[in-house]
């Protein structure tokens, strides 16, 4: 098992970015752009084609498998009024069970309100399901952190925000860059990649 997963998971070590980034996990068809300081991914990128599936994962959770990163914990959810909020989307990858209970890791989730995590989030995860069914897409998305943001558990910070990138591949064209509310209104806002950029204070990767 120990060789298995160190083959499907390669991780680089990095200087730390001005975001905080200081570890990219590469889980084979997601990465996670991991935060020591923050406990959570600043964002993950994948890419989706013909996205979908009927894996059962009624017996996957959440858990860590990497060395090294300060991972969160299902303790630290517990009680917490927060869903662990996929970031690479479960749903995409029904097709193959193996990959489907890989993105049940902590380096893909973020603390999301249950309006949020059930709500407009899962409807846009839906519709890029959809999509990707006749456009292979990029998806880039994080969180939103600052000073104010409240932590959970064990110093586990939850964004006040949560956002996503999508690009057309065959164009390279910016399809949406959305900025989501992480409270009980749960509301989304469509803004410019500047705006996005200018509220992160970072440019995030466009590439996978």
């Amino acid at each position: 098992m120990a060789k298995y997963l160190t083959f499907l998971f390669t991780l680089i070590s990095i200087s730390l970015f001005s975001q905080g980034v200081d570890t990219i996990i590469n889980a084979g068809f997601y990465k996670s752009y991991f935060s020591n300081y923050y406990k959570e991914p600043l964002y993950v990128s994948y890419k989706i084609w013909k996205a979908g599936g009927s894996c059962d994962r009624s017996k996957f959770y959440f858990k860590n498998d990497v060395v090294g990163i300060k991972s969160p914990t299902l303790k630290d959810y517990s009680g917490s009024g927060y869903d662990q909020g996929h970031l690479a989307n479960a749903a995409d990858w029904a097709f193959d069970c193996q990959k489907d209970e890989k993105t049940f890791r902590f380096y893909n989730a973020l603390p999301q309100t249950p309006n949020l995590n059930r709500g407009v989030w899962k409807r846009w995860e839906t519709d890029l399901r959809k999509q990707s069914q006749t456009d292979s897409l990029l998806v880039i998305c994080g969180g939103v952190f600052t000073q104010t943001d409240k932590k959970i558990g064990d110093g586990v910070w939850v964004p006040g925000h949560c956002w996503k990138i999508i690009v057309e591949l065959k164009t390279n064209k910016i399809l949406h860059v959305l900025i989501f509310e992480n409270d009980n209104d749960a509301k989304v806002e469509e803004i410019t990649l500047e705006k996005l950029e200018a509220i992160l204070k970072y440019k995030p990767k466009l590439t996978y």
